[in-house]
């Protein structure tokens, strides 16, 4: 996600924040067109899952989601009153969780209310982190989509290895899979592609979507080394590409391991739940 599409969700996001009593909440309706859902009873239904997982991790409900009445003006000129809901922040990170991933206000969404400050630095930093984590997880499938196909036309684990690692050669100048590891420091036993950067995972996996569709299109069964030099070719273009941009994949440095990332995220879940139930005890 763009930084000003981050500033733009972020600064958005703000505008229907309120406060009472020292705490911030928000209404459903608001939250209902931030998250981009259209109609008031689908957005229900996910408010619906939200309660269930709030009283799953042991929260009272009612301190989070309260019913309300609210008067919104018409086009016309006149009033409505039309039911509405108080949300506390946990409440709206609960929903945003319950979303449709698929949305991209949701996926900010998710960040935005899971940070207990409103430091825009450290949210822009979160969406980095769960941007890597999505696109290698991407990248995870298109590798399963490829080995498959792979697979169907005899090759085996050992097979699948060695097209991997002329792709890799390819789009890395020359270093295979072996050599980037050593290169970017990566114990042996540990994937490659949780040490990379953003690009560079985008980067395997637009190869690896290349490959899996010029597979599916010729239905009838090519070689290993037809598969093999494919892949390779695939590899290279993006390789191409991005030195166009100035980017030499080999070069960059080794990011913080995937696998070390999640489990930072999953705790910094797991505080805000706890720091949600001291505020509800004091």
């Amino acid at each position: 996600m763009k930084l000003e599409v981050i500033n733009s969700y972020f600064k958005e996001f703000n505008r229907f924040v309120y406060e009472a009593d020292g705490l911030e909440f928000w209404f459903a309706r608001d939250l209902q067109n931030l998250l981009g859902y259209s109609k008031w009873n689908n957005f229900l239904n996910v408010i619906e899952k939200a309660k269930t997982a709030c009283f799953n991790s042991d929260v009272k409900v009612e301190d989070h989601f309260a019913d309300t009445v609210r008067v919104i003006k018409m086009p016309n000129g006149g009033n409505k009153e039309t039911n509405d809901m108080f949300l506390t922040r946990y409440a709206c990170y609960l929903i945003a969780q319950n979303g449709d991933s698929g949305k991209e206000p949701i996926a900010f969404a998710m960040s935005y209310f899971a940070l207990q400050t409103r430091k825009q630095e450290l949210l822009e930093k979160r969406m980095v982190e769960l941007e890597r984590l999505q696109v290698r997880e991407k990248l995870s499938y298109s590798e399963k989509m490829l080995s498959g196909l792979i697979f169907e036309r005899g090759a085996d684990s050992q097979g699948f290895a060695i097209i991997k690692s002329r792709g890799d050669q390819a789009l890395f100048g020359g270093y295979n899979t072996s050599d980037m590891k050593k290169r970017l420091g990566v114990p042996n036993k540990r994937s490659l592609a949780d040490f990379l950067p953003t690009i560079t995972i985008k980067a395997k996996d637009f190869a690896n979507e290349i490959t899996i569709f010029n597979l599916k299109k010729d239905i009838s069964a090519k070689s290993m080394d037809g598969i093999s030099l494919d892949n390779e070719q695939n590899n290279r273009d993006v390789r191409k590409l991005l030195l166009h941009k100035g980017i030499n994949p080999e070069n960059l440095p080794a990011e913080e391991d995937v696998k070390k990332l999640q489990r930072k995220l999953k705790s910094d879940d797991k505080l805000m739940v706890k720091n949600t139930r001291k505020l509800k005890s004091k």
